[in-house]
């Protein structure tokens, strides 16, 4: 009997430990127009464990969901419809909430490279940039009370001016996190480590998650400047970096990512969640090498995968 619930308790670990994350990067991007309510909404009713989503702060101090520092000329369109000149619109940071919803952002513009990238992409006209706290609420609407958010904070130690500071935007978005009582449901991820050393010395129980990238011809683990400080060289991994830094998730760029890697990063008690993967053969052999999660465009492909492959699926919200 003691050793039938050896074997039972050790399966149980197992399970526990596969707990797969399905990231719906954007929401869903591939299908919905990036970083919307409709994006998070289908995304939801495909069935994802997370909402992966970026954010900025306004002049008037609003968080709100935006990849870039700036009105992207790629999706944005005035009221007139006119897409924005290129190659990039005001920041943010110098645009109230209303102004910055005075924009459709609702489709990719049609003819450029990035409208062929999401050929599969639905236009929604008539979007506009949400605040962090209409998603929370949306979220809440739908009772979609087993939804995570992995939220990036978009700052640049290389363009100091283009935002708020990495404290003002951590502190602004802890804030809005506590305030929709989404402390426990909320991860926070940045390609700037200043930010999550911020969210470790303010919010210590919110997970942080390390994002890397390293190829050629970008690498911000090379010299500190994105890393606190910190450099590859005195580790000689990206894991080991992540793990001195306190973090709790390394996220790498799928390119840079080897199974030794991944073995290495959950040796050091890391989760390793790659992003942003599209391709349902790397999704297949990632998952194979036993990733803890994955960041995608597509979770409709990554549930294919995760079907073929017998893990559990998260369930739909509709």
């Amino acid at each position: 009997m003691f050793r039938h619930l050896v074997v039972l308790a050790a399966l149980s670990v197992s399970a526990a430990a596969w707990a797969f994350d399905l990231q719906g990067h954007r929401g869903a991007r591939g299908l919905r127009p990036e970083n919307t309510l409709p994006a998070f909404e289908h995304a939801l009713s495909i069935g994802v464990d997370t909402l992966e989503l970026d954010v900025g702060v306004t002049a008037d101090d609003v968080v709100v969901i935006s990849h870039d520092p700036f009105l992207n000329p790629l999706i944005a369109r005035d009221a007139s419809g006119q897409w924005l000149p290129g190659p990039r619109g005001p920041l943010l940071r110098e645009l109230t909430l209303a102004q910055v919803q005075s924009f459709d952002v609702g489709r990719i513009q049609p003819g450029t490279a990035y409208a062929k990238t999401f050929e599969t992409q639905q236009a929604v006209d008539g979007t506009r940039v949400p605040t962090l706290a209409h998603l929370f609420d949306a979220v809440k609407a739908r009772h979609a009370d087993a939804v995570r958010f992995n939220i990036e904070t978009k700052t640049d130690p290389t363009q100091p001016g283009e935002t708020v500071s990495p404290e003002a935007m951590t502190r602004r978005l802890l804030q809005v996190v506590n305030d929709a009582g989404m402390a426990s449901r909320v991860s926070i991820q940045s390609f700037d480590w200043r930010t999550l050393q911020i969210v470790q010395q303010l919010a210590p129980a919110i997970p942080t998650v390390y994002l890397t990238v390293q190829s050629p011809g970008n690498d911000n683990t090379r010299d500190g400047t994105w890393t606190a400080g910190m450099r590859f060289a005195d580790h000689g991994s990206a894991p080991k970096m992540v793990q001195a830094a306190g973090g709790k998730v390394w996220s790498p760029n799928q390119g840079a990512l080897t199974e030794a890697l991944v073995r290495q990063a959950q040796a050091l008690g890391l989760k390793v969640i790659p992003w942003t993967v599209n391709d349902p053969a790397v999704i297949d052999r990632l998952i194979g090498w036993g990733v803890d999660g994955v960041i995608s465009d597509y979770p409709d492909r990554v549930r294919e995968v995760m079907a073929r492959r017998g893990l559990a699926l998260p369930a739909p919200v509709r």
